[in-house]
């Protein structure tokens, strides 16, 4: 069995395992059929204003589940959400501190968790309807941008758009348009097709986040809404504390990729 194929067999159990003994790896292409998620952690006084965050700016953060305080683990996360995503990321007072990938001794009894779709879940019914995905096939990061579009703020968060991109071969940007509109939950479909500078992005070359892929003659970029999103907004509004997953370094879920298709 090819690499690529060993990770998109692994349940999400045996993913998360593998996760919590140490493997750092973005989770692109891991437990195919399976939705993956976007941490954030925030304090509980915080928690409100980033709910109506996400409300206002639903494209960017649809909001999967929220655990009560403390709580590590989620309906849709049958893991320890402190140990069994491959990376996170510390931030206090808006700043990047540190990058681990256990956080079991910066979990505290006041933090509430949110669990925001990603776009990987929808990733492998692209691969399932002949559309590439450069990052998959590469076996790297998918590439995130900081744009210059700004979210709606709500109470103490505002931040920029982050996205990601793919490079879609021109005649099959339909088909992913339609496909991933068809995944709401996961950021839906895309927020913007071509012409990069228009989000404000100089370089495809120069990622915010993840790793540049080629766009080969004939593909046209196509950008997604991030579930990095959050953290930009972390980043813009300082709170006192947070943690995130580092990006590409997602919750693998027990929900089916399915059970987030709308008709």
């Amino acid at each position: 069995m090819s690499q690529p194929a060993a990770r998109a067999a692994l349940s999400p159990d045996e993913a998360r395992a593998l996760f919590r003994r140490g493997l750092r790896v973005p989770t692109a292409g891991y437990s195919a059929g399976f939705a993956q998620a976007n941490l954030i952690a925030l304090p509980r006084d915080l928690a409100f204003d980033f709910l109506l965050f996400a409300q206002r700016n639903p494209r960017a953060c649809p909001v999967l589940d929220v655990v009560e305080p403390g709580e590590t683990s989620a309906p849709v996360f049958g893991g320890d959400l402190r140990t069994d995503l491959p990376a996170y990321r510390v931030y206090r007072h808006g700043e990047l501190v540190e990058e681990r990938t256990d956080v079991t001794d910066l979990w505290r009894p006041d933090l509430v968790a949110f669990l925001i779709g990603c776009s990987f879940t929808f990733e492998a019914p692209l691969l399932a309807a002949g559309v590439p995905v450069r990052h998959v096939e590469a076996g790297t990061n998918v590439p995130m941008y900081v744009t210059g579009r700004r979210c709606r703020p709500a109470g103490r968060f505002r931040g920029p758009l982050v996205v990601s991109m793919r490079p879609v071969p021109a005649d099959r940007v339909a088909d992913a348009v339609r496909i991933t509109s068809r995944y709401p939950a996961v950021h839906g479909a895309p927020v913007h097709v071509g012409e990069p500078e228009v989000l404000g992005i100089a370089d495809l070359a120069r990622t915010d986040f993840g790793d540049p892929v080629e766009v080969r003659p004939g593909e046209v970029p196509v950008f997604w809404a991030c579930g990095v999103t959050p953290q930009a907004a972390v980043t813009a509004s300082a709170p006192e504390f947070a943690i995130g997953h580092a990006p590409g370094h997602m919750a693998v879920t027990d929900v089916r990729d399915a059970d987030y298709q709308v008709p």
